[in-house]
């Protein structure tokens, strides 16, 4: 939240700084611009570590940190605005338009010793294979959330949430790419990789369900479960988690088929003026206590190999909902970035059902 100050107190703050500026703040020797998404990184917050003071500290270089909402958010900004930042976190479909479009820097992995800690599944990640561009940041699973005292027995795939026994009491994902993936797995569709045909096919199938529904989420799911005022939900494992902490009736359920394995990774923009320092800030994140804060913070899976040796306790690296099997990995698809005018239709497709 930005403070709101009088132009006189700026004025006289300044003025002070001026006249003794070795003791009206630190000296740097360089700066990075981060620009991520929101809550998205430890921030000191429940006695956690406040990584992007630790960074500061060891390096004493200074982070300009902003955040967004949307991977089209940032996307926009990148491509309209004449904003520069260092390092951005982009998801798996958008890091694949980001470089087909040429948006990207590669890196200089001999600055970023510490990717030699990343598991070997994210090391050649499908929208970068050669990894010229990429260091994992997190990654996770979409699964079911459910209410143990709504349903009769855990629900073992997606069609759980076309269940006409819990009509009014089912959620949706509130977006077209997530929501439309669901309906095409059900329709044995791979939606990795989709046409419009398979989204007119994907879009009858929720047409179907909409009369069930309750309503449309995306955050307003953590209310409506932790409340027990809904049934059952898809979401991303890493907030079914948090659910689950704060709702001793809710559990998950994974869908026997897989699901969508999702992934954020680290890169730099073409408009990044501090490379060097990026590649130290994209380093630091993945030192081994850093990756467990962040993952403490997150409740997102690290990709970080010796973080999940050497930090995480046999709870949590076995618990399947955070930490998939590589059988059940093997099942679940990865976006990519698909053509403008396919995901137009997608998105009007998804406004349509949603008005009727």
């Amino acid at each position: 939240m930005k403070r709101i100050i009088s132009i006189i107190l700026a004025v006289v703050m300044t003025a002070m700084c001026l006249v003794c500026f070795s003791g009206c703040g630190k000296s740097y020797v360089g700066e990075v611009n981060v620009y991520n998404w929101g809550e998205y990184i430890a921030n000191g917050e429940d006695g956690l570590m406040d990584v992007i003071d630790e960074f500061e500290k060891s390096t004493n270089i200074k982070v300009n940190y902003t955040t967004y909402e949307t991977n089209e958010q940032l996307y926009n900004m990148l491509k309209n605005s004449n904003a520069s930042y260092d390092v951005i976190i982009p998801s798996d479909y958008m890091i694949s338009k980001l470089i087909k479009e040429d948006m990207l820097l590669e890196l200089n992995y001999d600055n970023i010793p510490n990717y030699q800690n990343i598991m070997e599944r994210f090391k050649h990640l499908a929208c970068d294979p050669e990894s010229k561009y990429t260091v994992a940041y997190s990654w996770g699973v979409t699964a079911m959330v459910y209410d143990k005292t709504k349903l009769d027995k855990k629900p073992t795939s997606w069609e759980a949430l076309w269940d006409k026994n819990l009509s009014g009491d089912i959620l949706m994902f509130n977006n077209s790419r997530d929501a439309m993936a669901i309906a095409m797995q059900l329709c044995g569709i791979d939606p990795s990789n989709c046409t419009k045909e398979d989204i007119d096919i994907a879009a009858k199938k929720l047409s179907e369900q909409k009369p069930l529904l309750k309503m449309y989420v995306m955050d307003q799911v953590f209310n409506q479960m932790e409340k027990s005022q809904a049934a059952i939900s898809p979401y991303y494992a890493g907030d079914v988690m948090v659910m689950m902490e704060n709702n001793e009736d809710l559990d998950y359920a994974m869908p026997v088929d897989g699901a969508n394995l999702f992934y954020d990774a680290m890169c730099i923009p073409k408009c990044s003026k501090n490379k060097e320092n990026a590649e130290k800030f994209i380093n630091f994140m993945q030192e081994p206590k850093i990756a467990a804060a962040n993952f403490e913070y997150l409740l997102y899976a690290t990709p970080n190999q010796k973080t999940f040796d050497e930090y995480l306790d046999d709870d949590i690296k076995n618990n399947e909902l955070i930490f998939p099997s590589e059988e059940y990995l093997d099942k679940c698809y990865v976006f990519s970035d698909i053509p403008d005018d396919v995901y137009s239709h997608m998105q009007e497709q998804f406004v349509n059902i949603q008005a009727k």
